[in-house]
């Protein structure tokens, strides 16, 4: 198992982020012989928390396999420090898995305010930073971007007007991750017991930003010069103590984040469109040729950016692909489940014959 490197501190419960929306799921029984802990880190067989008495590692079960748990999550488990449940997140961020797996993936629970971490270079891509915006709107999440590399780049400030760009009031910092004030810059987002996660392709400085924050040495890789591509440094989540308050999570890079069930994250961030297809003169206009179509006449005008429109129709098309994907998926399983079990029966009850 992988070592975090986590004081241990004697952390409150509200300093590791449990709320009244956790404590309500409690009942009395659970209150009395139960113990809160939060997840930092997920292994296939086990996982890595930490309590009000500090770091514990727990064995996953059949009823509690990892593929259901998250780092950020709450768990309640007994006093021999076996899992009994885990506790419904305030917030989910979740993606369709990568490759030809029609399956959801867990990216992080729990947590408060989301950080794209994208740089002021090759790496800047507004159709990706739309993605990760539509992912932080339908978990409720607040997102920050965050334009490092500002320090080596001469259109930081071109970079960072495209990115206000893409959502009405997204808050756009330009950094230099390597400067020792980063920490400072980002302290809004890191009081006690809030949880940031840092989400962005490889390469960009999001083990550097962790290094700042964390006052870890993680080492990091260099990017391609090419084409602003990087390594992969981190290669599993992990959620790690903020030196000032707050905690962390890090995940893998993410160049490929497909989207599901997520639709009306996607209208959220692109609701300008939203907003003027409510004025076409069809209630199922499409916004290509039809009269009367209130979205082209903005284009036409200058008031929408065509570009958008076909960004949104995309995002829409895979993610009404992805979700019936999944939804299928679960379907074929449960009818597998139902036809096992049919099976199991059927030889249970010759036997007895």
């Amino acid at each position: 198992m992988r070592n975090i490197d986590i004081a241990i501190s004697n952390y409150s419960l509200a300093e590791l982020g449990f709320s009244a929306h956790f404590l309500s799921q409690l009942s009395l029984e659970e209150l009395e012989l139960l113990i809160p802990i939060r997840v930092i880190e997920v292994q296939r067989d086990r996982l890595t928390a930490i309590g009000e008495s500090g770091h514990v590692d727990v064995l996953l079960t059949a009823a509690n396999p990892s593929g259901d748990i998250a780092v950020g999550d709450w768990m309640l488990i007994d006093s021999d420090h076996r899992p009994v449940r885990t506790l419904s997140p305030k917030s989910s961020l979740r993606r369709r898995a990568a490759g030809t797996d029609a399956s959801a993936q867990l990216i992080a629970n729990n947590v408060d305010t989301l950080f794209v971490v994208t740089s002021c270079n090759a790496d800047f891509n507004e159709a990706r930073l739309e993605r990760y915006l539509a992912l932080a709107k339908e978990a409720e999440v607040d997102a920050v971007v965050l334009l490092t590399k500002a320090d080596i780049s001469d259109t930081a400030s071109e970079f960072q007007a495209k990115a206000e760009k893409l959502m009405e009031h997204l808050i756009v910092l330009t950094l230099n991750a390597t400067d020792p004030t980063v920490a400072e810059e980002l302290k809004p987002w890191c009081g006690s017991g809030q949880t940031i996660a840092l989400v962005g392709s490889s390469g960009v400085g999001k083990t550097t930003l962790l290094n700042a924050l964390t006052g870890d040495s993680l080492a990091t890789q260099d990017i391609r010069e090419d084409d602003a591509k990087g390594r992969h440094t981190t290669t599993s989540r992990s959620m790690r103590s903020i030196i000032n308050g707050g905690w962390v999570i890090d995940t893998p890079g993410m160049r490929a984040l497909r989207l599901f069930d997520n639709a009306e994250g996607i209208d959220a961030v692109f609701d300008e469109i939203i907003e003027a297809a409510a004025s076409c003169r069809f209630a199922d206009c499409l916004h290509q040729n039809e009269p009367g179509c209130a979205v082209q006449a903005a284009i036409s005008q200058g008031a929408l950016d065509a570009e958008r429109l076909e960004r949104w129709r995309k995002l829409q098309r895979e993610d009404m692909y992805n979700s019936e994907s999944i939804a299928e998926a679960r379907k074929r399983d449960k009818q597998f489940g139902k036809m096992v079990n049919k099976v199991m029966s059927d030889k249970q009850r010759n036997k007895g014959h």
